[in-house]
Formats: C-alpha cells, structure tokens, sequence
C-alpha cells in the first residue's frame, strides 16, 4: 500500500480508502447499495486496516446515519488507535422533514457536525466534506463555519465533494479572500469508463494542488467484469433497479473487451486492472472502494499490485479517451508555440 499526500498538505492517506456506503441494514435512500451488518462491517474494516488503508470515508446521509454508527463502533471493536485513522464524513444531505434539515447552512452544518462527531464516538473529524454544492447558501456562510469547526478543534480539514470546476474555483476563491480554510480535496466520480472529470476538473486540481479522492471508480459495478454485451442483467446494480451512475454502455464494453485479456495476461481481474488505471493518475490521491462481501474487498485490495507498461497504458487511453471538445480542441491548437523546448 501506497500512502499520498492529501492535496496541498502534509497528511499522508492511503491510495485506498475504505467506503462504508454498504453499512446499515436500516434500508431508506441507500437500501440498494447497504445490507453489511455490525459483524460484516467489523470484519470489512478489519481486513482493509490489515492491508494497509489508514482512511476511511462515511456521510451522515448513508442509511439516515447508520453507517457512521457502525463506522464508530467497528474502530471501537477492533480496538484501532483512533489517532492512527484518517475519518471522513460528510454534510449537505437531507437529514429530517424539517425545512433547514438540508443543505450547506450555518445552522445546518453546525448542527449535522455535532451529530456526526456522536455517531461516530469521536472527538475531531480529520476530513469534513461539503457533500453537494447548495445553490441558496453563499459560500461565504458555508466555508465560515467550516473554518470554525476547524478553529473550534472538531475539524482538521475541509474537503468538497460533486461540484464543478467554476463551483470549487469559486469556494477556493473565497477562501483566500476572506482567510478561511480552504478545501485540501475533492472526492468527485472517475473512471476509465467516466473520464469527463479530464475537461476541467483536473486541471484545475492539478493547478491548485487539491487532492482528489474517487467515488464509485467501478462505475457503480459495471467495471466489475461480470457485464457483457450479451449479458447485462448480471445480479447486481442492474437487477437491484439502481442504475446508477449513469454509464456509456457502448464505451464500458469497448473497455471491458480490452481489460479482459490483460486481466488474464496478468491473472488478475477486469475489476482489479479498472482500479489500478485509477491509482496510474497523478491526480488521484486515493480511490474509495467499498464491499458488501470480503471476497470483493479481497479483489479490491489486489489493484496496488497491477503493473502496467507504458504501452498497455497507451493502449488504454486510446480505448477510453474523451472526444475532444470546444475549448479544449483549439487550446490545443493555439499553444505549440509556447512549449518548452
């Protein structure tokens, strides 16, 4: 296991980190994905701190906040040193019937961030994220009181999460401007199936040294290996009704039928060789992966190993490349000649 830096600061996270979406067994928003009991999530965390991950990402919206009680209660269990953990959770989701149970208020921050600090049996949060952008709070409000969850010890950093490139420039901004913290990452969805993050997002990240953390980089299972074009109603994501996120079906098989002879030429798997693309991208801090079942985190945990060579990582590019659009095309035309000789 590899550790990086998580942005433009000294913390060290693991380049994978562990996903408790699948915790809960209370049904509601995330039933689809969830099921993983006490014992299972206990056991989940286990083998992922046995393997080297020293990060751990949750939200209070998973299962209406089940998933950061087990997350809590699966570090007291297995007896982990709190300190030797990198805990994030998460803010922005609906969280009750009530008109100000949402979204990135003042109020609601503050008071989504004790709830969580609870559920979690913690004192401090090392990275809080904003979950969404909330088009009726100014970023001024959202990023004051995550700077004072900071100053006030509950926080040590602050992350954003789903967002564009203009939505996140603008918060950085902000910051600057007004001395707040600024956010250190973004955890946003990435994929060799899904690489429209590349238009903008990335760049920006790369130019301001946010750290990216990537969600669902299977494409919600569809990486898995086991779709083909003559099978698309695999048990799973398909069958479940959850159909999502949403993927170029035509592009993942293309992918899929390139993944799987390398795979084989290196016994590995399909969903395995999806992840390692991931952790070949400077821009990726770490890749959040989650299970329900030990056999899945066991495939997961085998991607730091892949290997490819330049040559197989040509190859998928070319298979997996975004067409190329307007500015992106003539930017490209216009900057031959300013290019370091």
């Amino acid at each position: 296991m590899k550790y990086n830096l998580l942005g433009n600061t000294g913390l060290k996270v693991s380049e994978l980190c562990l996903g408790t979406m699948t915790f809960g067994t209370t049904g509601g928003r995330f039933g689809a994905i969830s099921g993983v009991d006490q014992a299972g999530a206990d056991a989940l965390t286990r083998r992922a701190f046995d393997a080297g991950i020293n990060f751990i990402d949750t939200a209070n919206v998973y299962s209406e906040g089940h998933s950061e009680e087990m997350t809590g209660q699966a570090l007291r269990n297995l007896g982990l040193n709190r300190y030797d953990v990198v805990l994030a959770t998460k803010v922005r989701g609906k969280m009750g019937d009530g008109p100000n149970d949402t979204g990135l208020t003042r109020k609601h921050i503050m008071a989504q961030a004790e709830a969580s600090l609870k559920r979690l049996n913690t004192d401090y949060i090392d990275l809080y994220q904003t979950h969404s952008f909330d088009p009726l709070t100014p970023w001024e409000e959202t990023l004051r009181a995550l700077d004072d969850l900071v100053r006030q010890g509950k926080v040590r950093y602050i992350g954003a999460s789903n967002v564009a490139a203009w939505q996140l420039m603008k918060a950085l901004g902000v910051s600057q401007y007004q001395h707040l913290e600024k956010y250190v990452s973004l955890q946003a969805y990435y994929t060799i199936a899904g690489r429209e993050l590349e238009r903008e997002i990335v760049p920006l990240l790369l130019d301001q040294k946010v750290g990216l953390m990537v969600w669902s980089p299977l494409a919600g299972g569809f990486l898995s290996g086991k779709y083909t074009r003559d099978n698309q109603q695999a048990e799973g994501r398909r069958s479940s009704g959850f159909d999502f996120p949403p993927v170029n079906k035509d592009l993942a098989f293309n992918i899929i039928n390139k993944l799987r002879p390398l795979a084989e030429a290196k016994s590995s798997t399909v969903a395995s060789l999806a992840l390692a693309w991931l952790l070949h991208q400077p821009v990726v801090s770490s890749v959040i992966i989650g299970a329900k079942k030990m056999a899945q985190l066991d495939d997961n945990l085998t991607a730091v190993d892949v290997k490819f060579t330049p040559e197989e990582l040509q190859q998928l590019d070319e298979v997996s490349k975004l067409v190329s659009e307007y500015p992106d095309w003539m930017l490209e035309f216009t900057s031959g000649d300013r290019k370091v000789e």
